[in-house]
């Protein structure tokens, strides 16, 4: 399957660069997996196309200011330290964190940065491919307490901005947002406001909320040829007991289960397990049964319904595990989906990993003629851009 079999034009003026003046006002375009059909309508209008009984579940991972702003240490005999932005993606250990560096050059082992007038200090410890760098800080202080004082918002790079816009630090953020640790917003969710929560509540749909930690993978470009040769880096996600007891009886009633935005989605299908039974065979531990388990299902995912051990799996009864683990979980035409009936997702990049993930859930043809849809009634596209409904 070729990466170019996603592409779309899109002219720049629909990428949106500020956030629609209230967040429900988006335009929704709702698209029909059944009768592969359209509708135009708003965002504010969800509830209509929802009905009691369904599930409504959301992301509720928290974005820091994970752009850092500082200059190089100046060595005896060397050139003054310059400008460097360090943009934070991954804590590998308490005070160690992988980062992406701009500009990279002279910034090798050894070299220390400091922001904030040396409020908070950093050494490369580490170069790594892609220009990135791993970083060992020290801070005159609590270090996430800093980090929320001197660091900006980590916008992504097709929205422009001169200097800082306050706007950013509230709209690139979902209202539910509670668990801090996201180097960007899950975006589906930007939607949402209060008032229309608790009219989908009123309306007898449950709301359940998990966290998936959005890391540079969600974003990273799809270098290769071929989809299959891509590969998506881990990220951090967590499902309370709570939360999966409401989707595991949603699953066993046959009540849709509706992701608000890719990163949802990959956490769900990410802890959905086949129902296991009840006893174990006589000497093997339920962890044997278990990596047993996760191979089987790792091949029934995306083999075709044909297969018999595809079959077999998929008709299992599902169940979603809680529990933190990482995903790496990569979703593309061929994926069969076990958690997840509906998604709410905004518009995503041509040839992105997103767009792949929602060709797996909606079929590719109807996803690109949505796309031509949104293109041609001017819908505004990206992480400040409308929302689609996928049913």
């Amino acid at each position: 399957m070729l990466v170019s079999d996603f592409d779309f034009h899109l002219p720049d003026r629909l990428i949106a660069q500020e956030p629609a003046g209230r967040r429900d006002s988006s335009r929704l375009l709702v698209v029909d997996r059944t009768t592969s059909s359209l509708a135009d309508s708003t965002f504010n209008n969800l509830s209509s196309y929802l009905r009691p009984g369904d599930v409504l579940v959301l992301n509720n991972t928290r974005v820091f200011p994970a752009r850092l702003i500082g200059n190089k240490v100046r060595r005896p005999n060397s050139a003054a330290g310059g400008r460097v932005e360090v943009f934070l993606i991954h804590e590998l250990e308490p005070l160690v964190w992988e980062a992406l560096v701009r500009p990279g050059r002279g910034l090798n082992k050894g070299t220390r940065v400091e922001f904030a007038g040396a409020q908070l200090t950093a050494e490369v410890i580490e170069s790594r491919e892609g220009g990135r760098r791993l970083f060992r800080f020290e801070a005159l202080g609590d270090f996430d307490k800093l980090i929320d004082q001197i660091g900006k918002t980590p916008l992504p790079p097709y929205i422009k901005r001169t200097e800082d816009h306050r706007l950013d630090q509230e709209r690139y953020q979902t209202i539910y947002a509670t668990e801090r640790g996201a180097i960007a917003a899950p975006t589906a969710g930007l939607h949402f406001t209060v008032p229309l929560l608790e009219s989908i509540a009123a309306a007898g749909i449950e709301v359940v909320q998990i966290t998936l930690h959005v890391g540079y993978g969600t974003f990273q470009p799809v270098r290769a040829e071929r989809v299959e040769e891509h590969k998506v880096e881990p990220e951090i996600y967590t499902i309370s007991e709570s939360a999966a007891e409401h989707l595991n009886r949603a699953l066993d009633q046959h009540r849709r289960i509706i992701a608000v935005g890719t990163t949802t989605t990959r956490a769900l299908e990410s802890a959905v397990r086949p129902h296991l039974p009840s006893t174990t065979v006589p000497g093997e531990s339920l962890s044997h049964v278990l990596e047993m388990t996760d191979k089987h299902l790792a091949r029934a995912t995306m083999l075709p319904p044909t297969d018999a051990d595809a079959i077999s799996v998929h008709q299992q009864a599902p169940r979603v595990c809680a529990g933190t683990s990482s995903t790496s979980l990569f979703i593309y035409p061929g994926f069969q989906f076990r958690a997840v009936n509906a998604l709410i997702t905004n518009f995503h990049l041509p040839r992105s990993s997103l767009l792949m993930l929602v060709s797996a859930f909606a079929g590719r043809d109807l996803v690109l003629r949505a796309y031509r849809h949104a293109v041609e009634r001017e819908y505004r596209f990206y992480s400040y851009g409308d929302a689609m409904l996928i049913v």
